[in-house]
């Protein structure tokens, strides 16, 4: 089964939204993604563009937060902002469960093999009985929406069912 990142941003309750949303605009790498998400709140609130980008933070992820229906590409910019703002210790406890080298929940390498399937479940295994599995499910797929190679031995692991989110 395959979701998408949008489907998973519609999925989220809009208190976690709003998490993602003010990572989201401090995200420093994520300005293109900002600039789009400027153009579709404007667009729906019938403002000019110039007239929501200069709201502040707050407002600005409410409007985002409140919005169930994102592209693609903000959705994953929004969601890898908010995994490393908010879900680090969760992303490390993944990856020293796989023994994936990384710091403070970032993977240390460029290329990262492919988990053994047996190894994958045991690992989602491991952060399900640690943290809410809302945010498991959201974790893991999110990983499995941005890199469907590497984290194709997720598929069909419980953990990862959106009836979770």
């Amino acid at each position: 089964m395959s979701v998408r990142p949008s489907q998973l941003w519609k999925n989220m309750p809009v208190e976690r939204r709003l998490v993602a949303a003010d990572a989201f605009w401090q995200d420093e790498n994520g300005v293109e993604q900002q600039v789009e998400a400027i153009v579709a709140i404007a667009q729906k609130l019938k403002f000019r563009p110039k007239s929501v980008q200069t709201q502040p933070l707050d407002r600005k992820s409410k409007q985002l937060a409140h919005m169930s229906d994102v592209s693609e590409t903000i959705a994953t910019r929004a969601l890898i902002a908010y995994h490393l703002a908010a879900e680090r210790p969760m992303m490390g406890a993944f990856l020293d469960a796989l023994g994936i080298a990384h710091e403070n929940g970032l993977i240390a390498s460029e290329e990262v093999p492919a988990p053994a399937a047996e190894k994958t479940a045991a690992a989602c295994k491991t952060i399900a009985e640690k943290f809410p599995a809302d945010r498991v499910a959201l974790y893991l797929n999110t990983l499995l929406t941005q890199d469907p190679d590497t984290w194709g031995t997720l598929n069909g692991l419980p953990e990862l069912a959106l009836d979770l989110l």
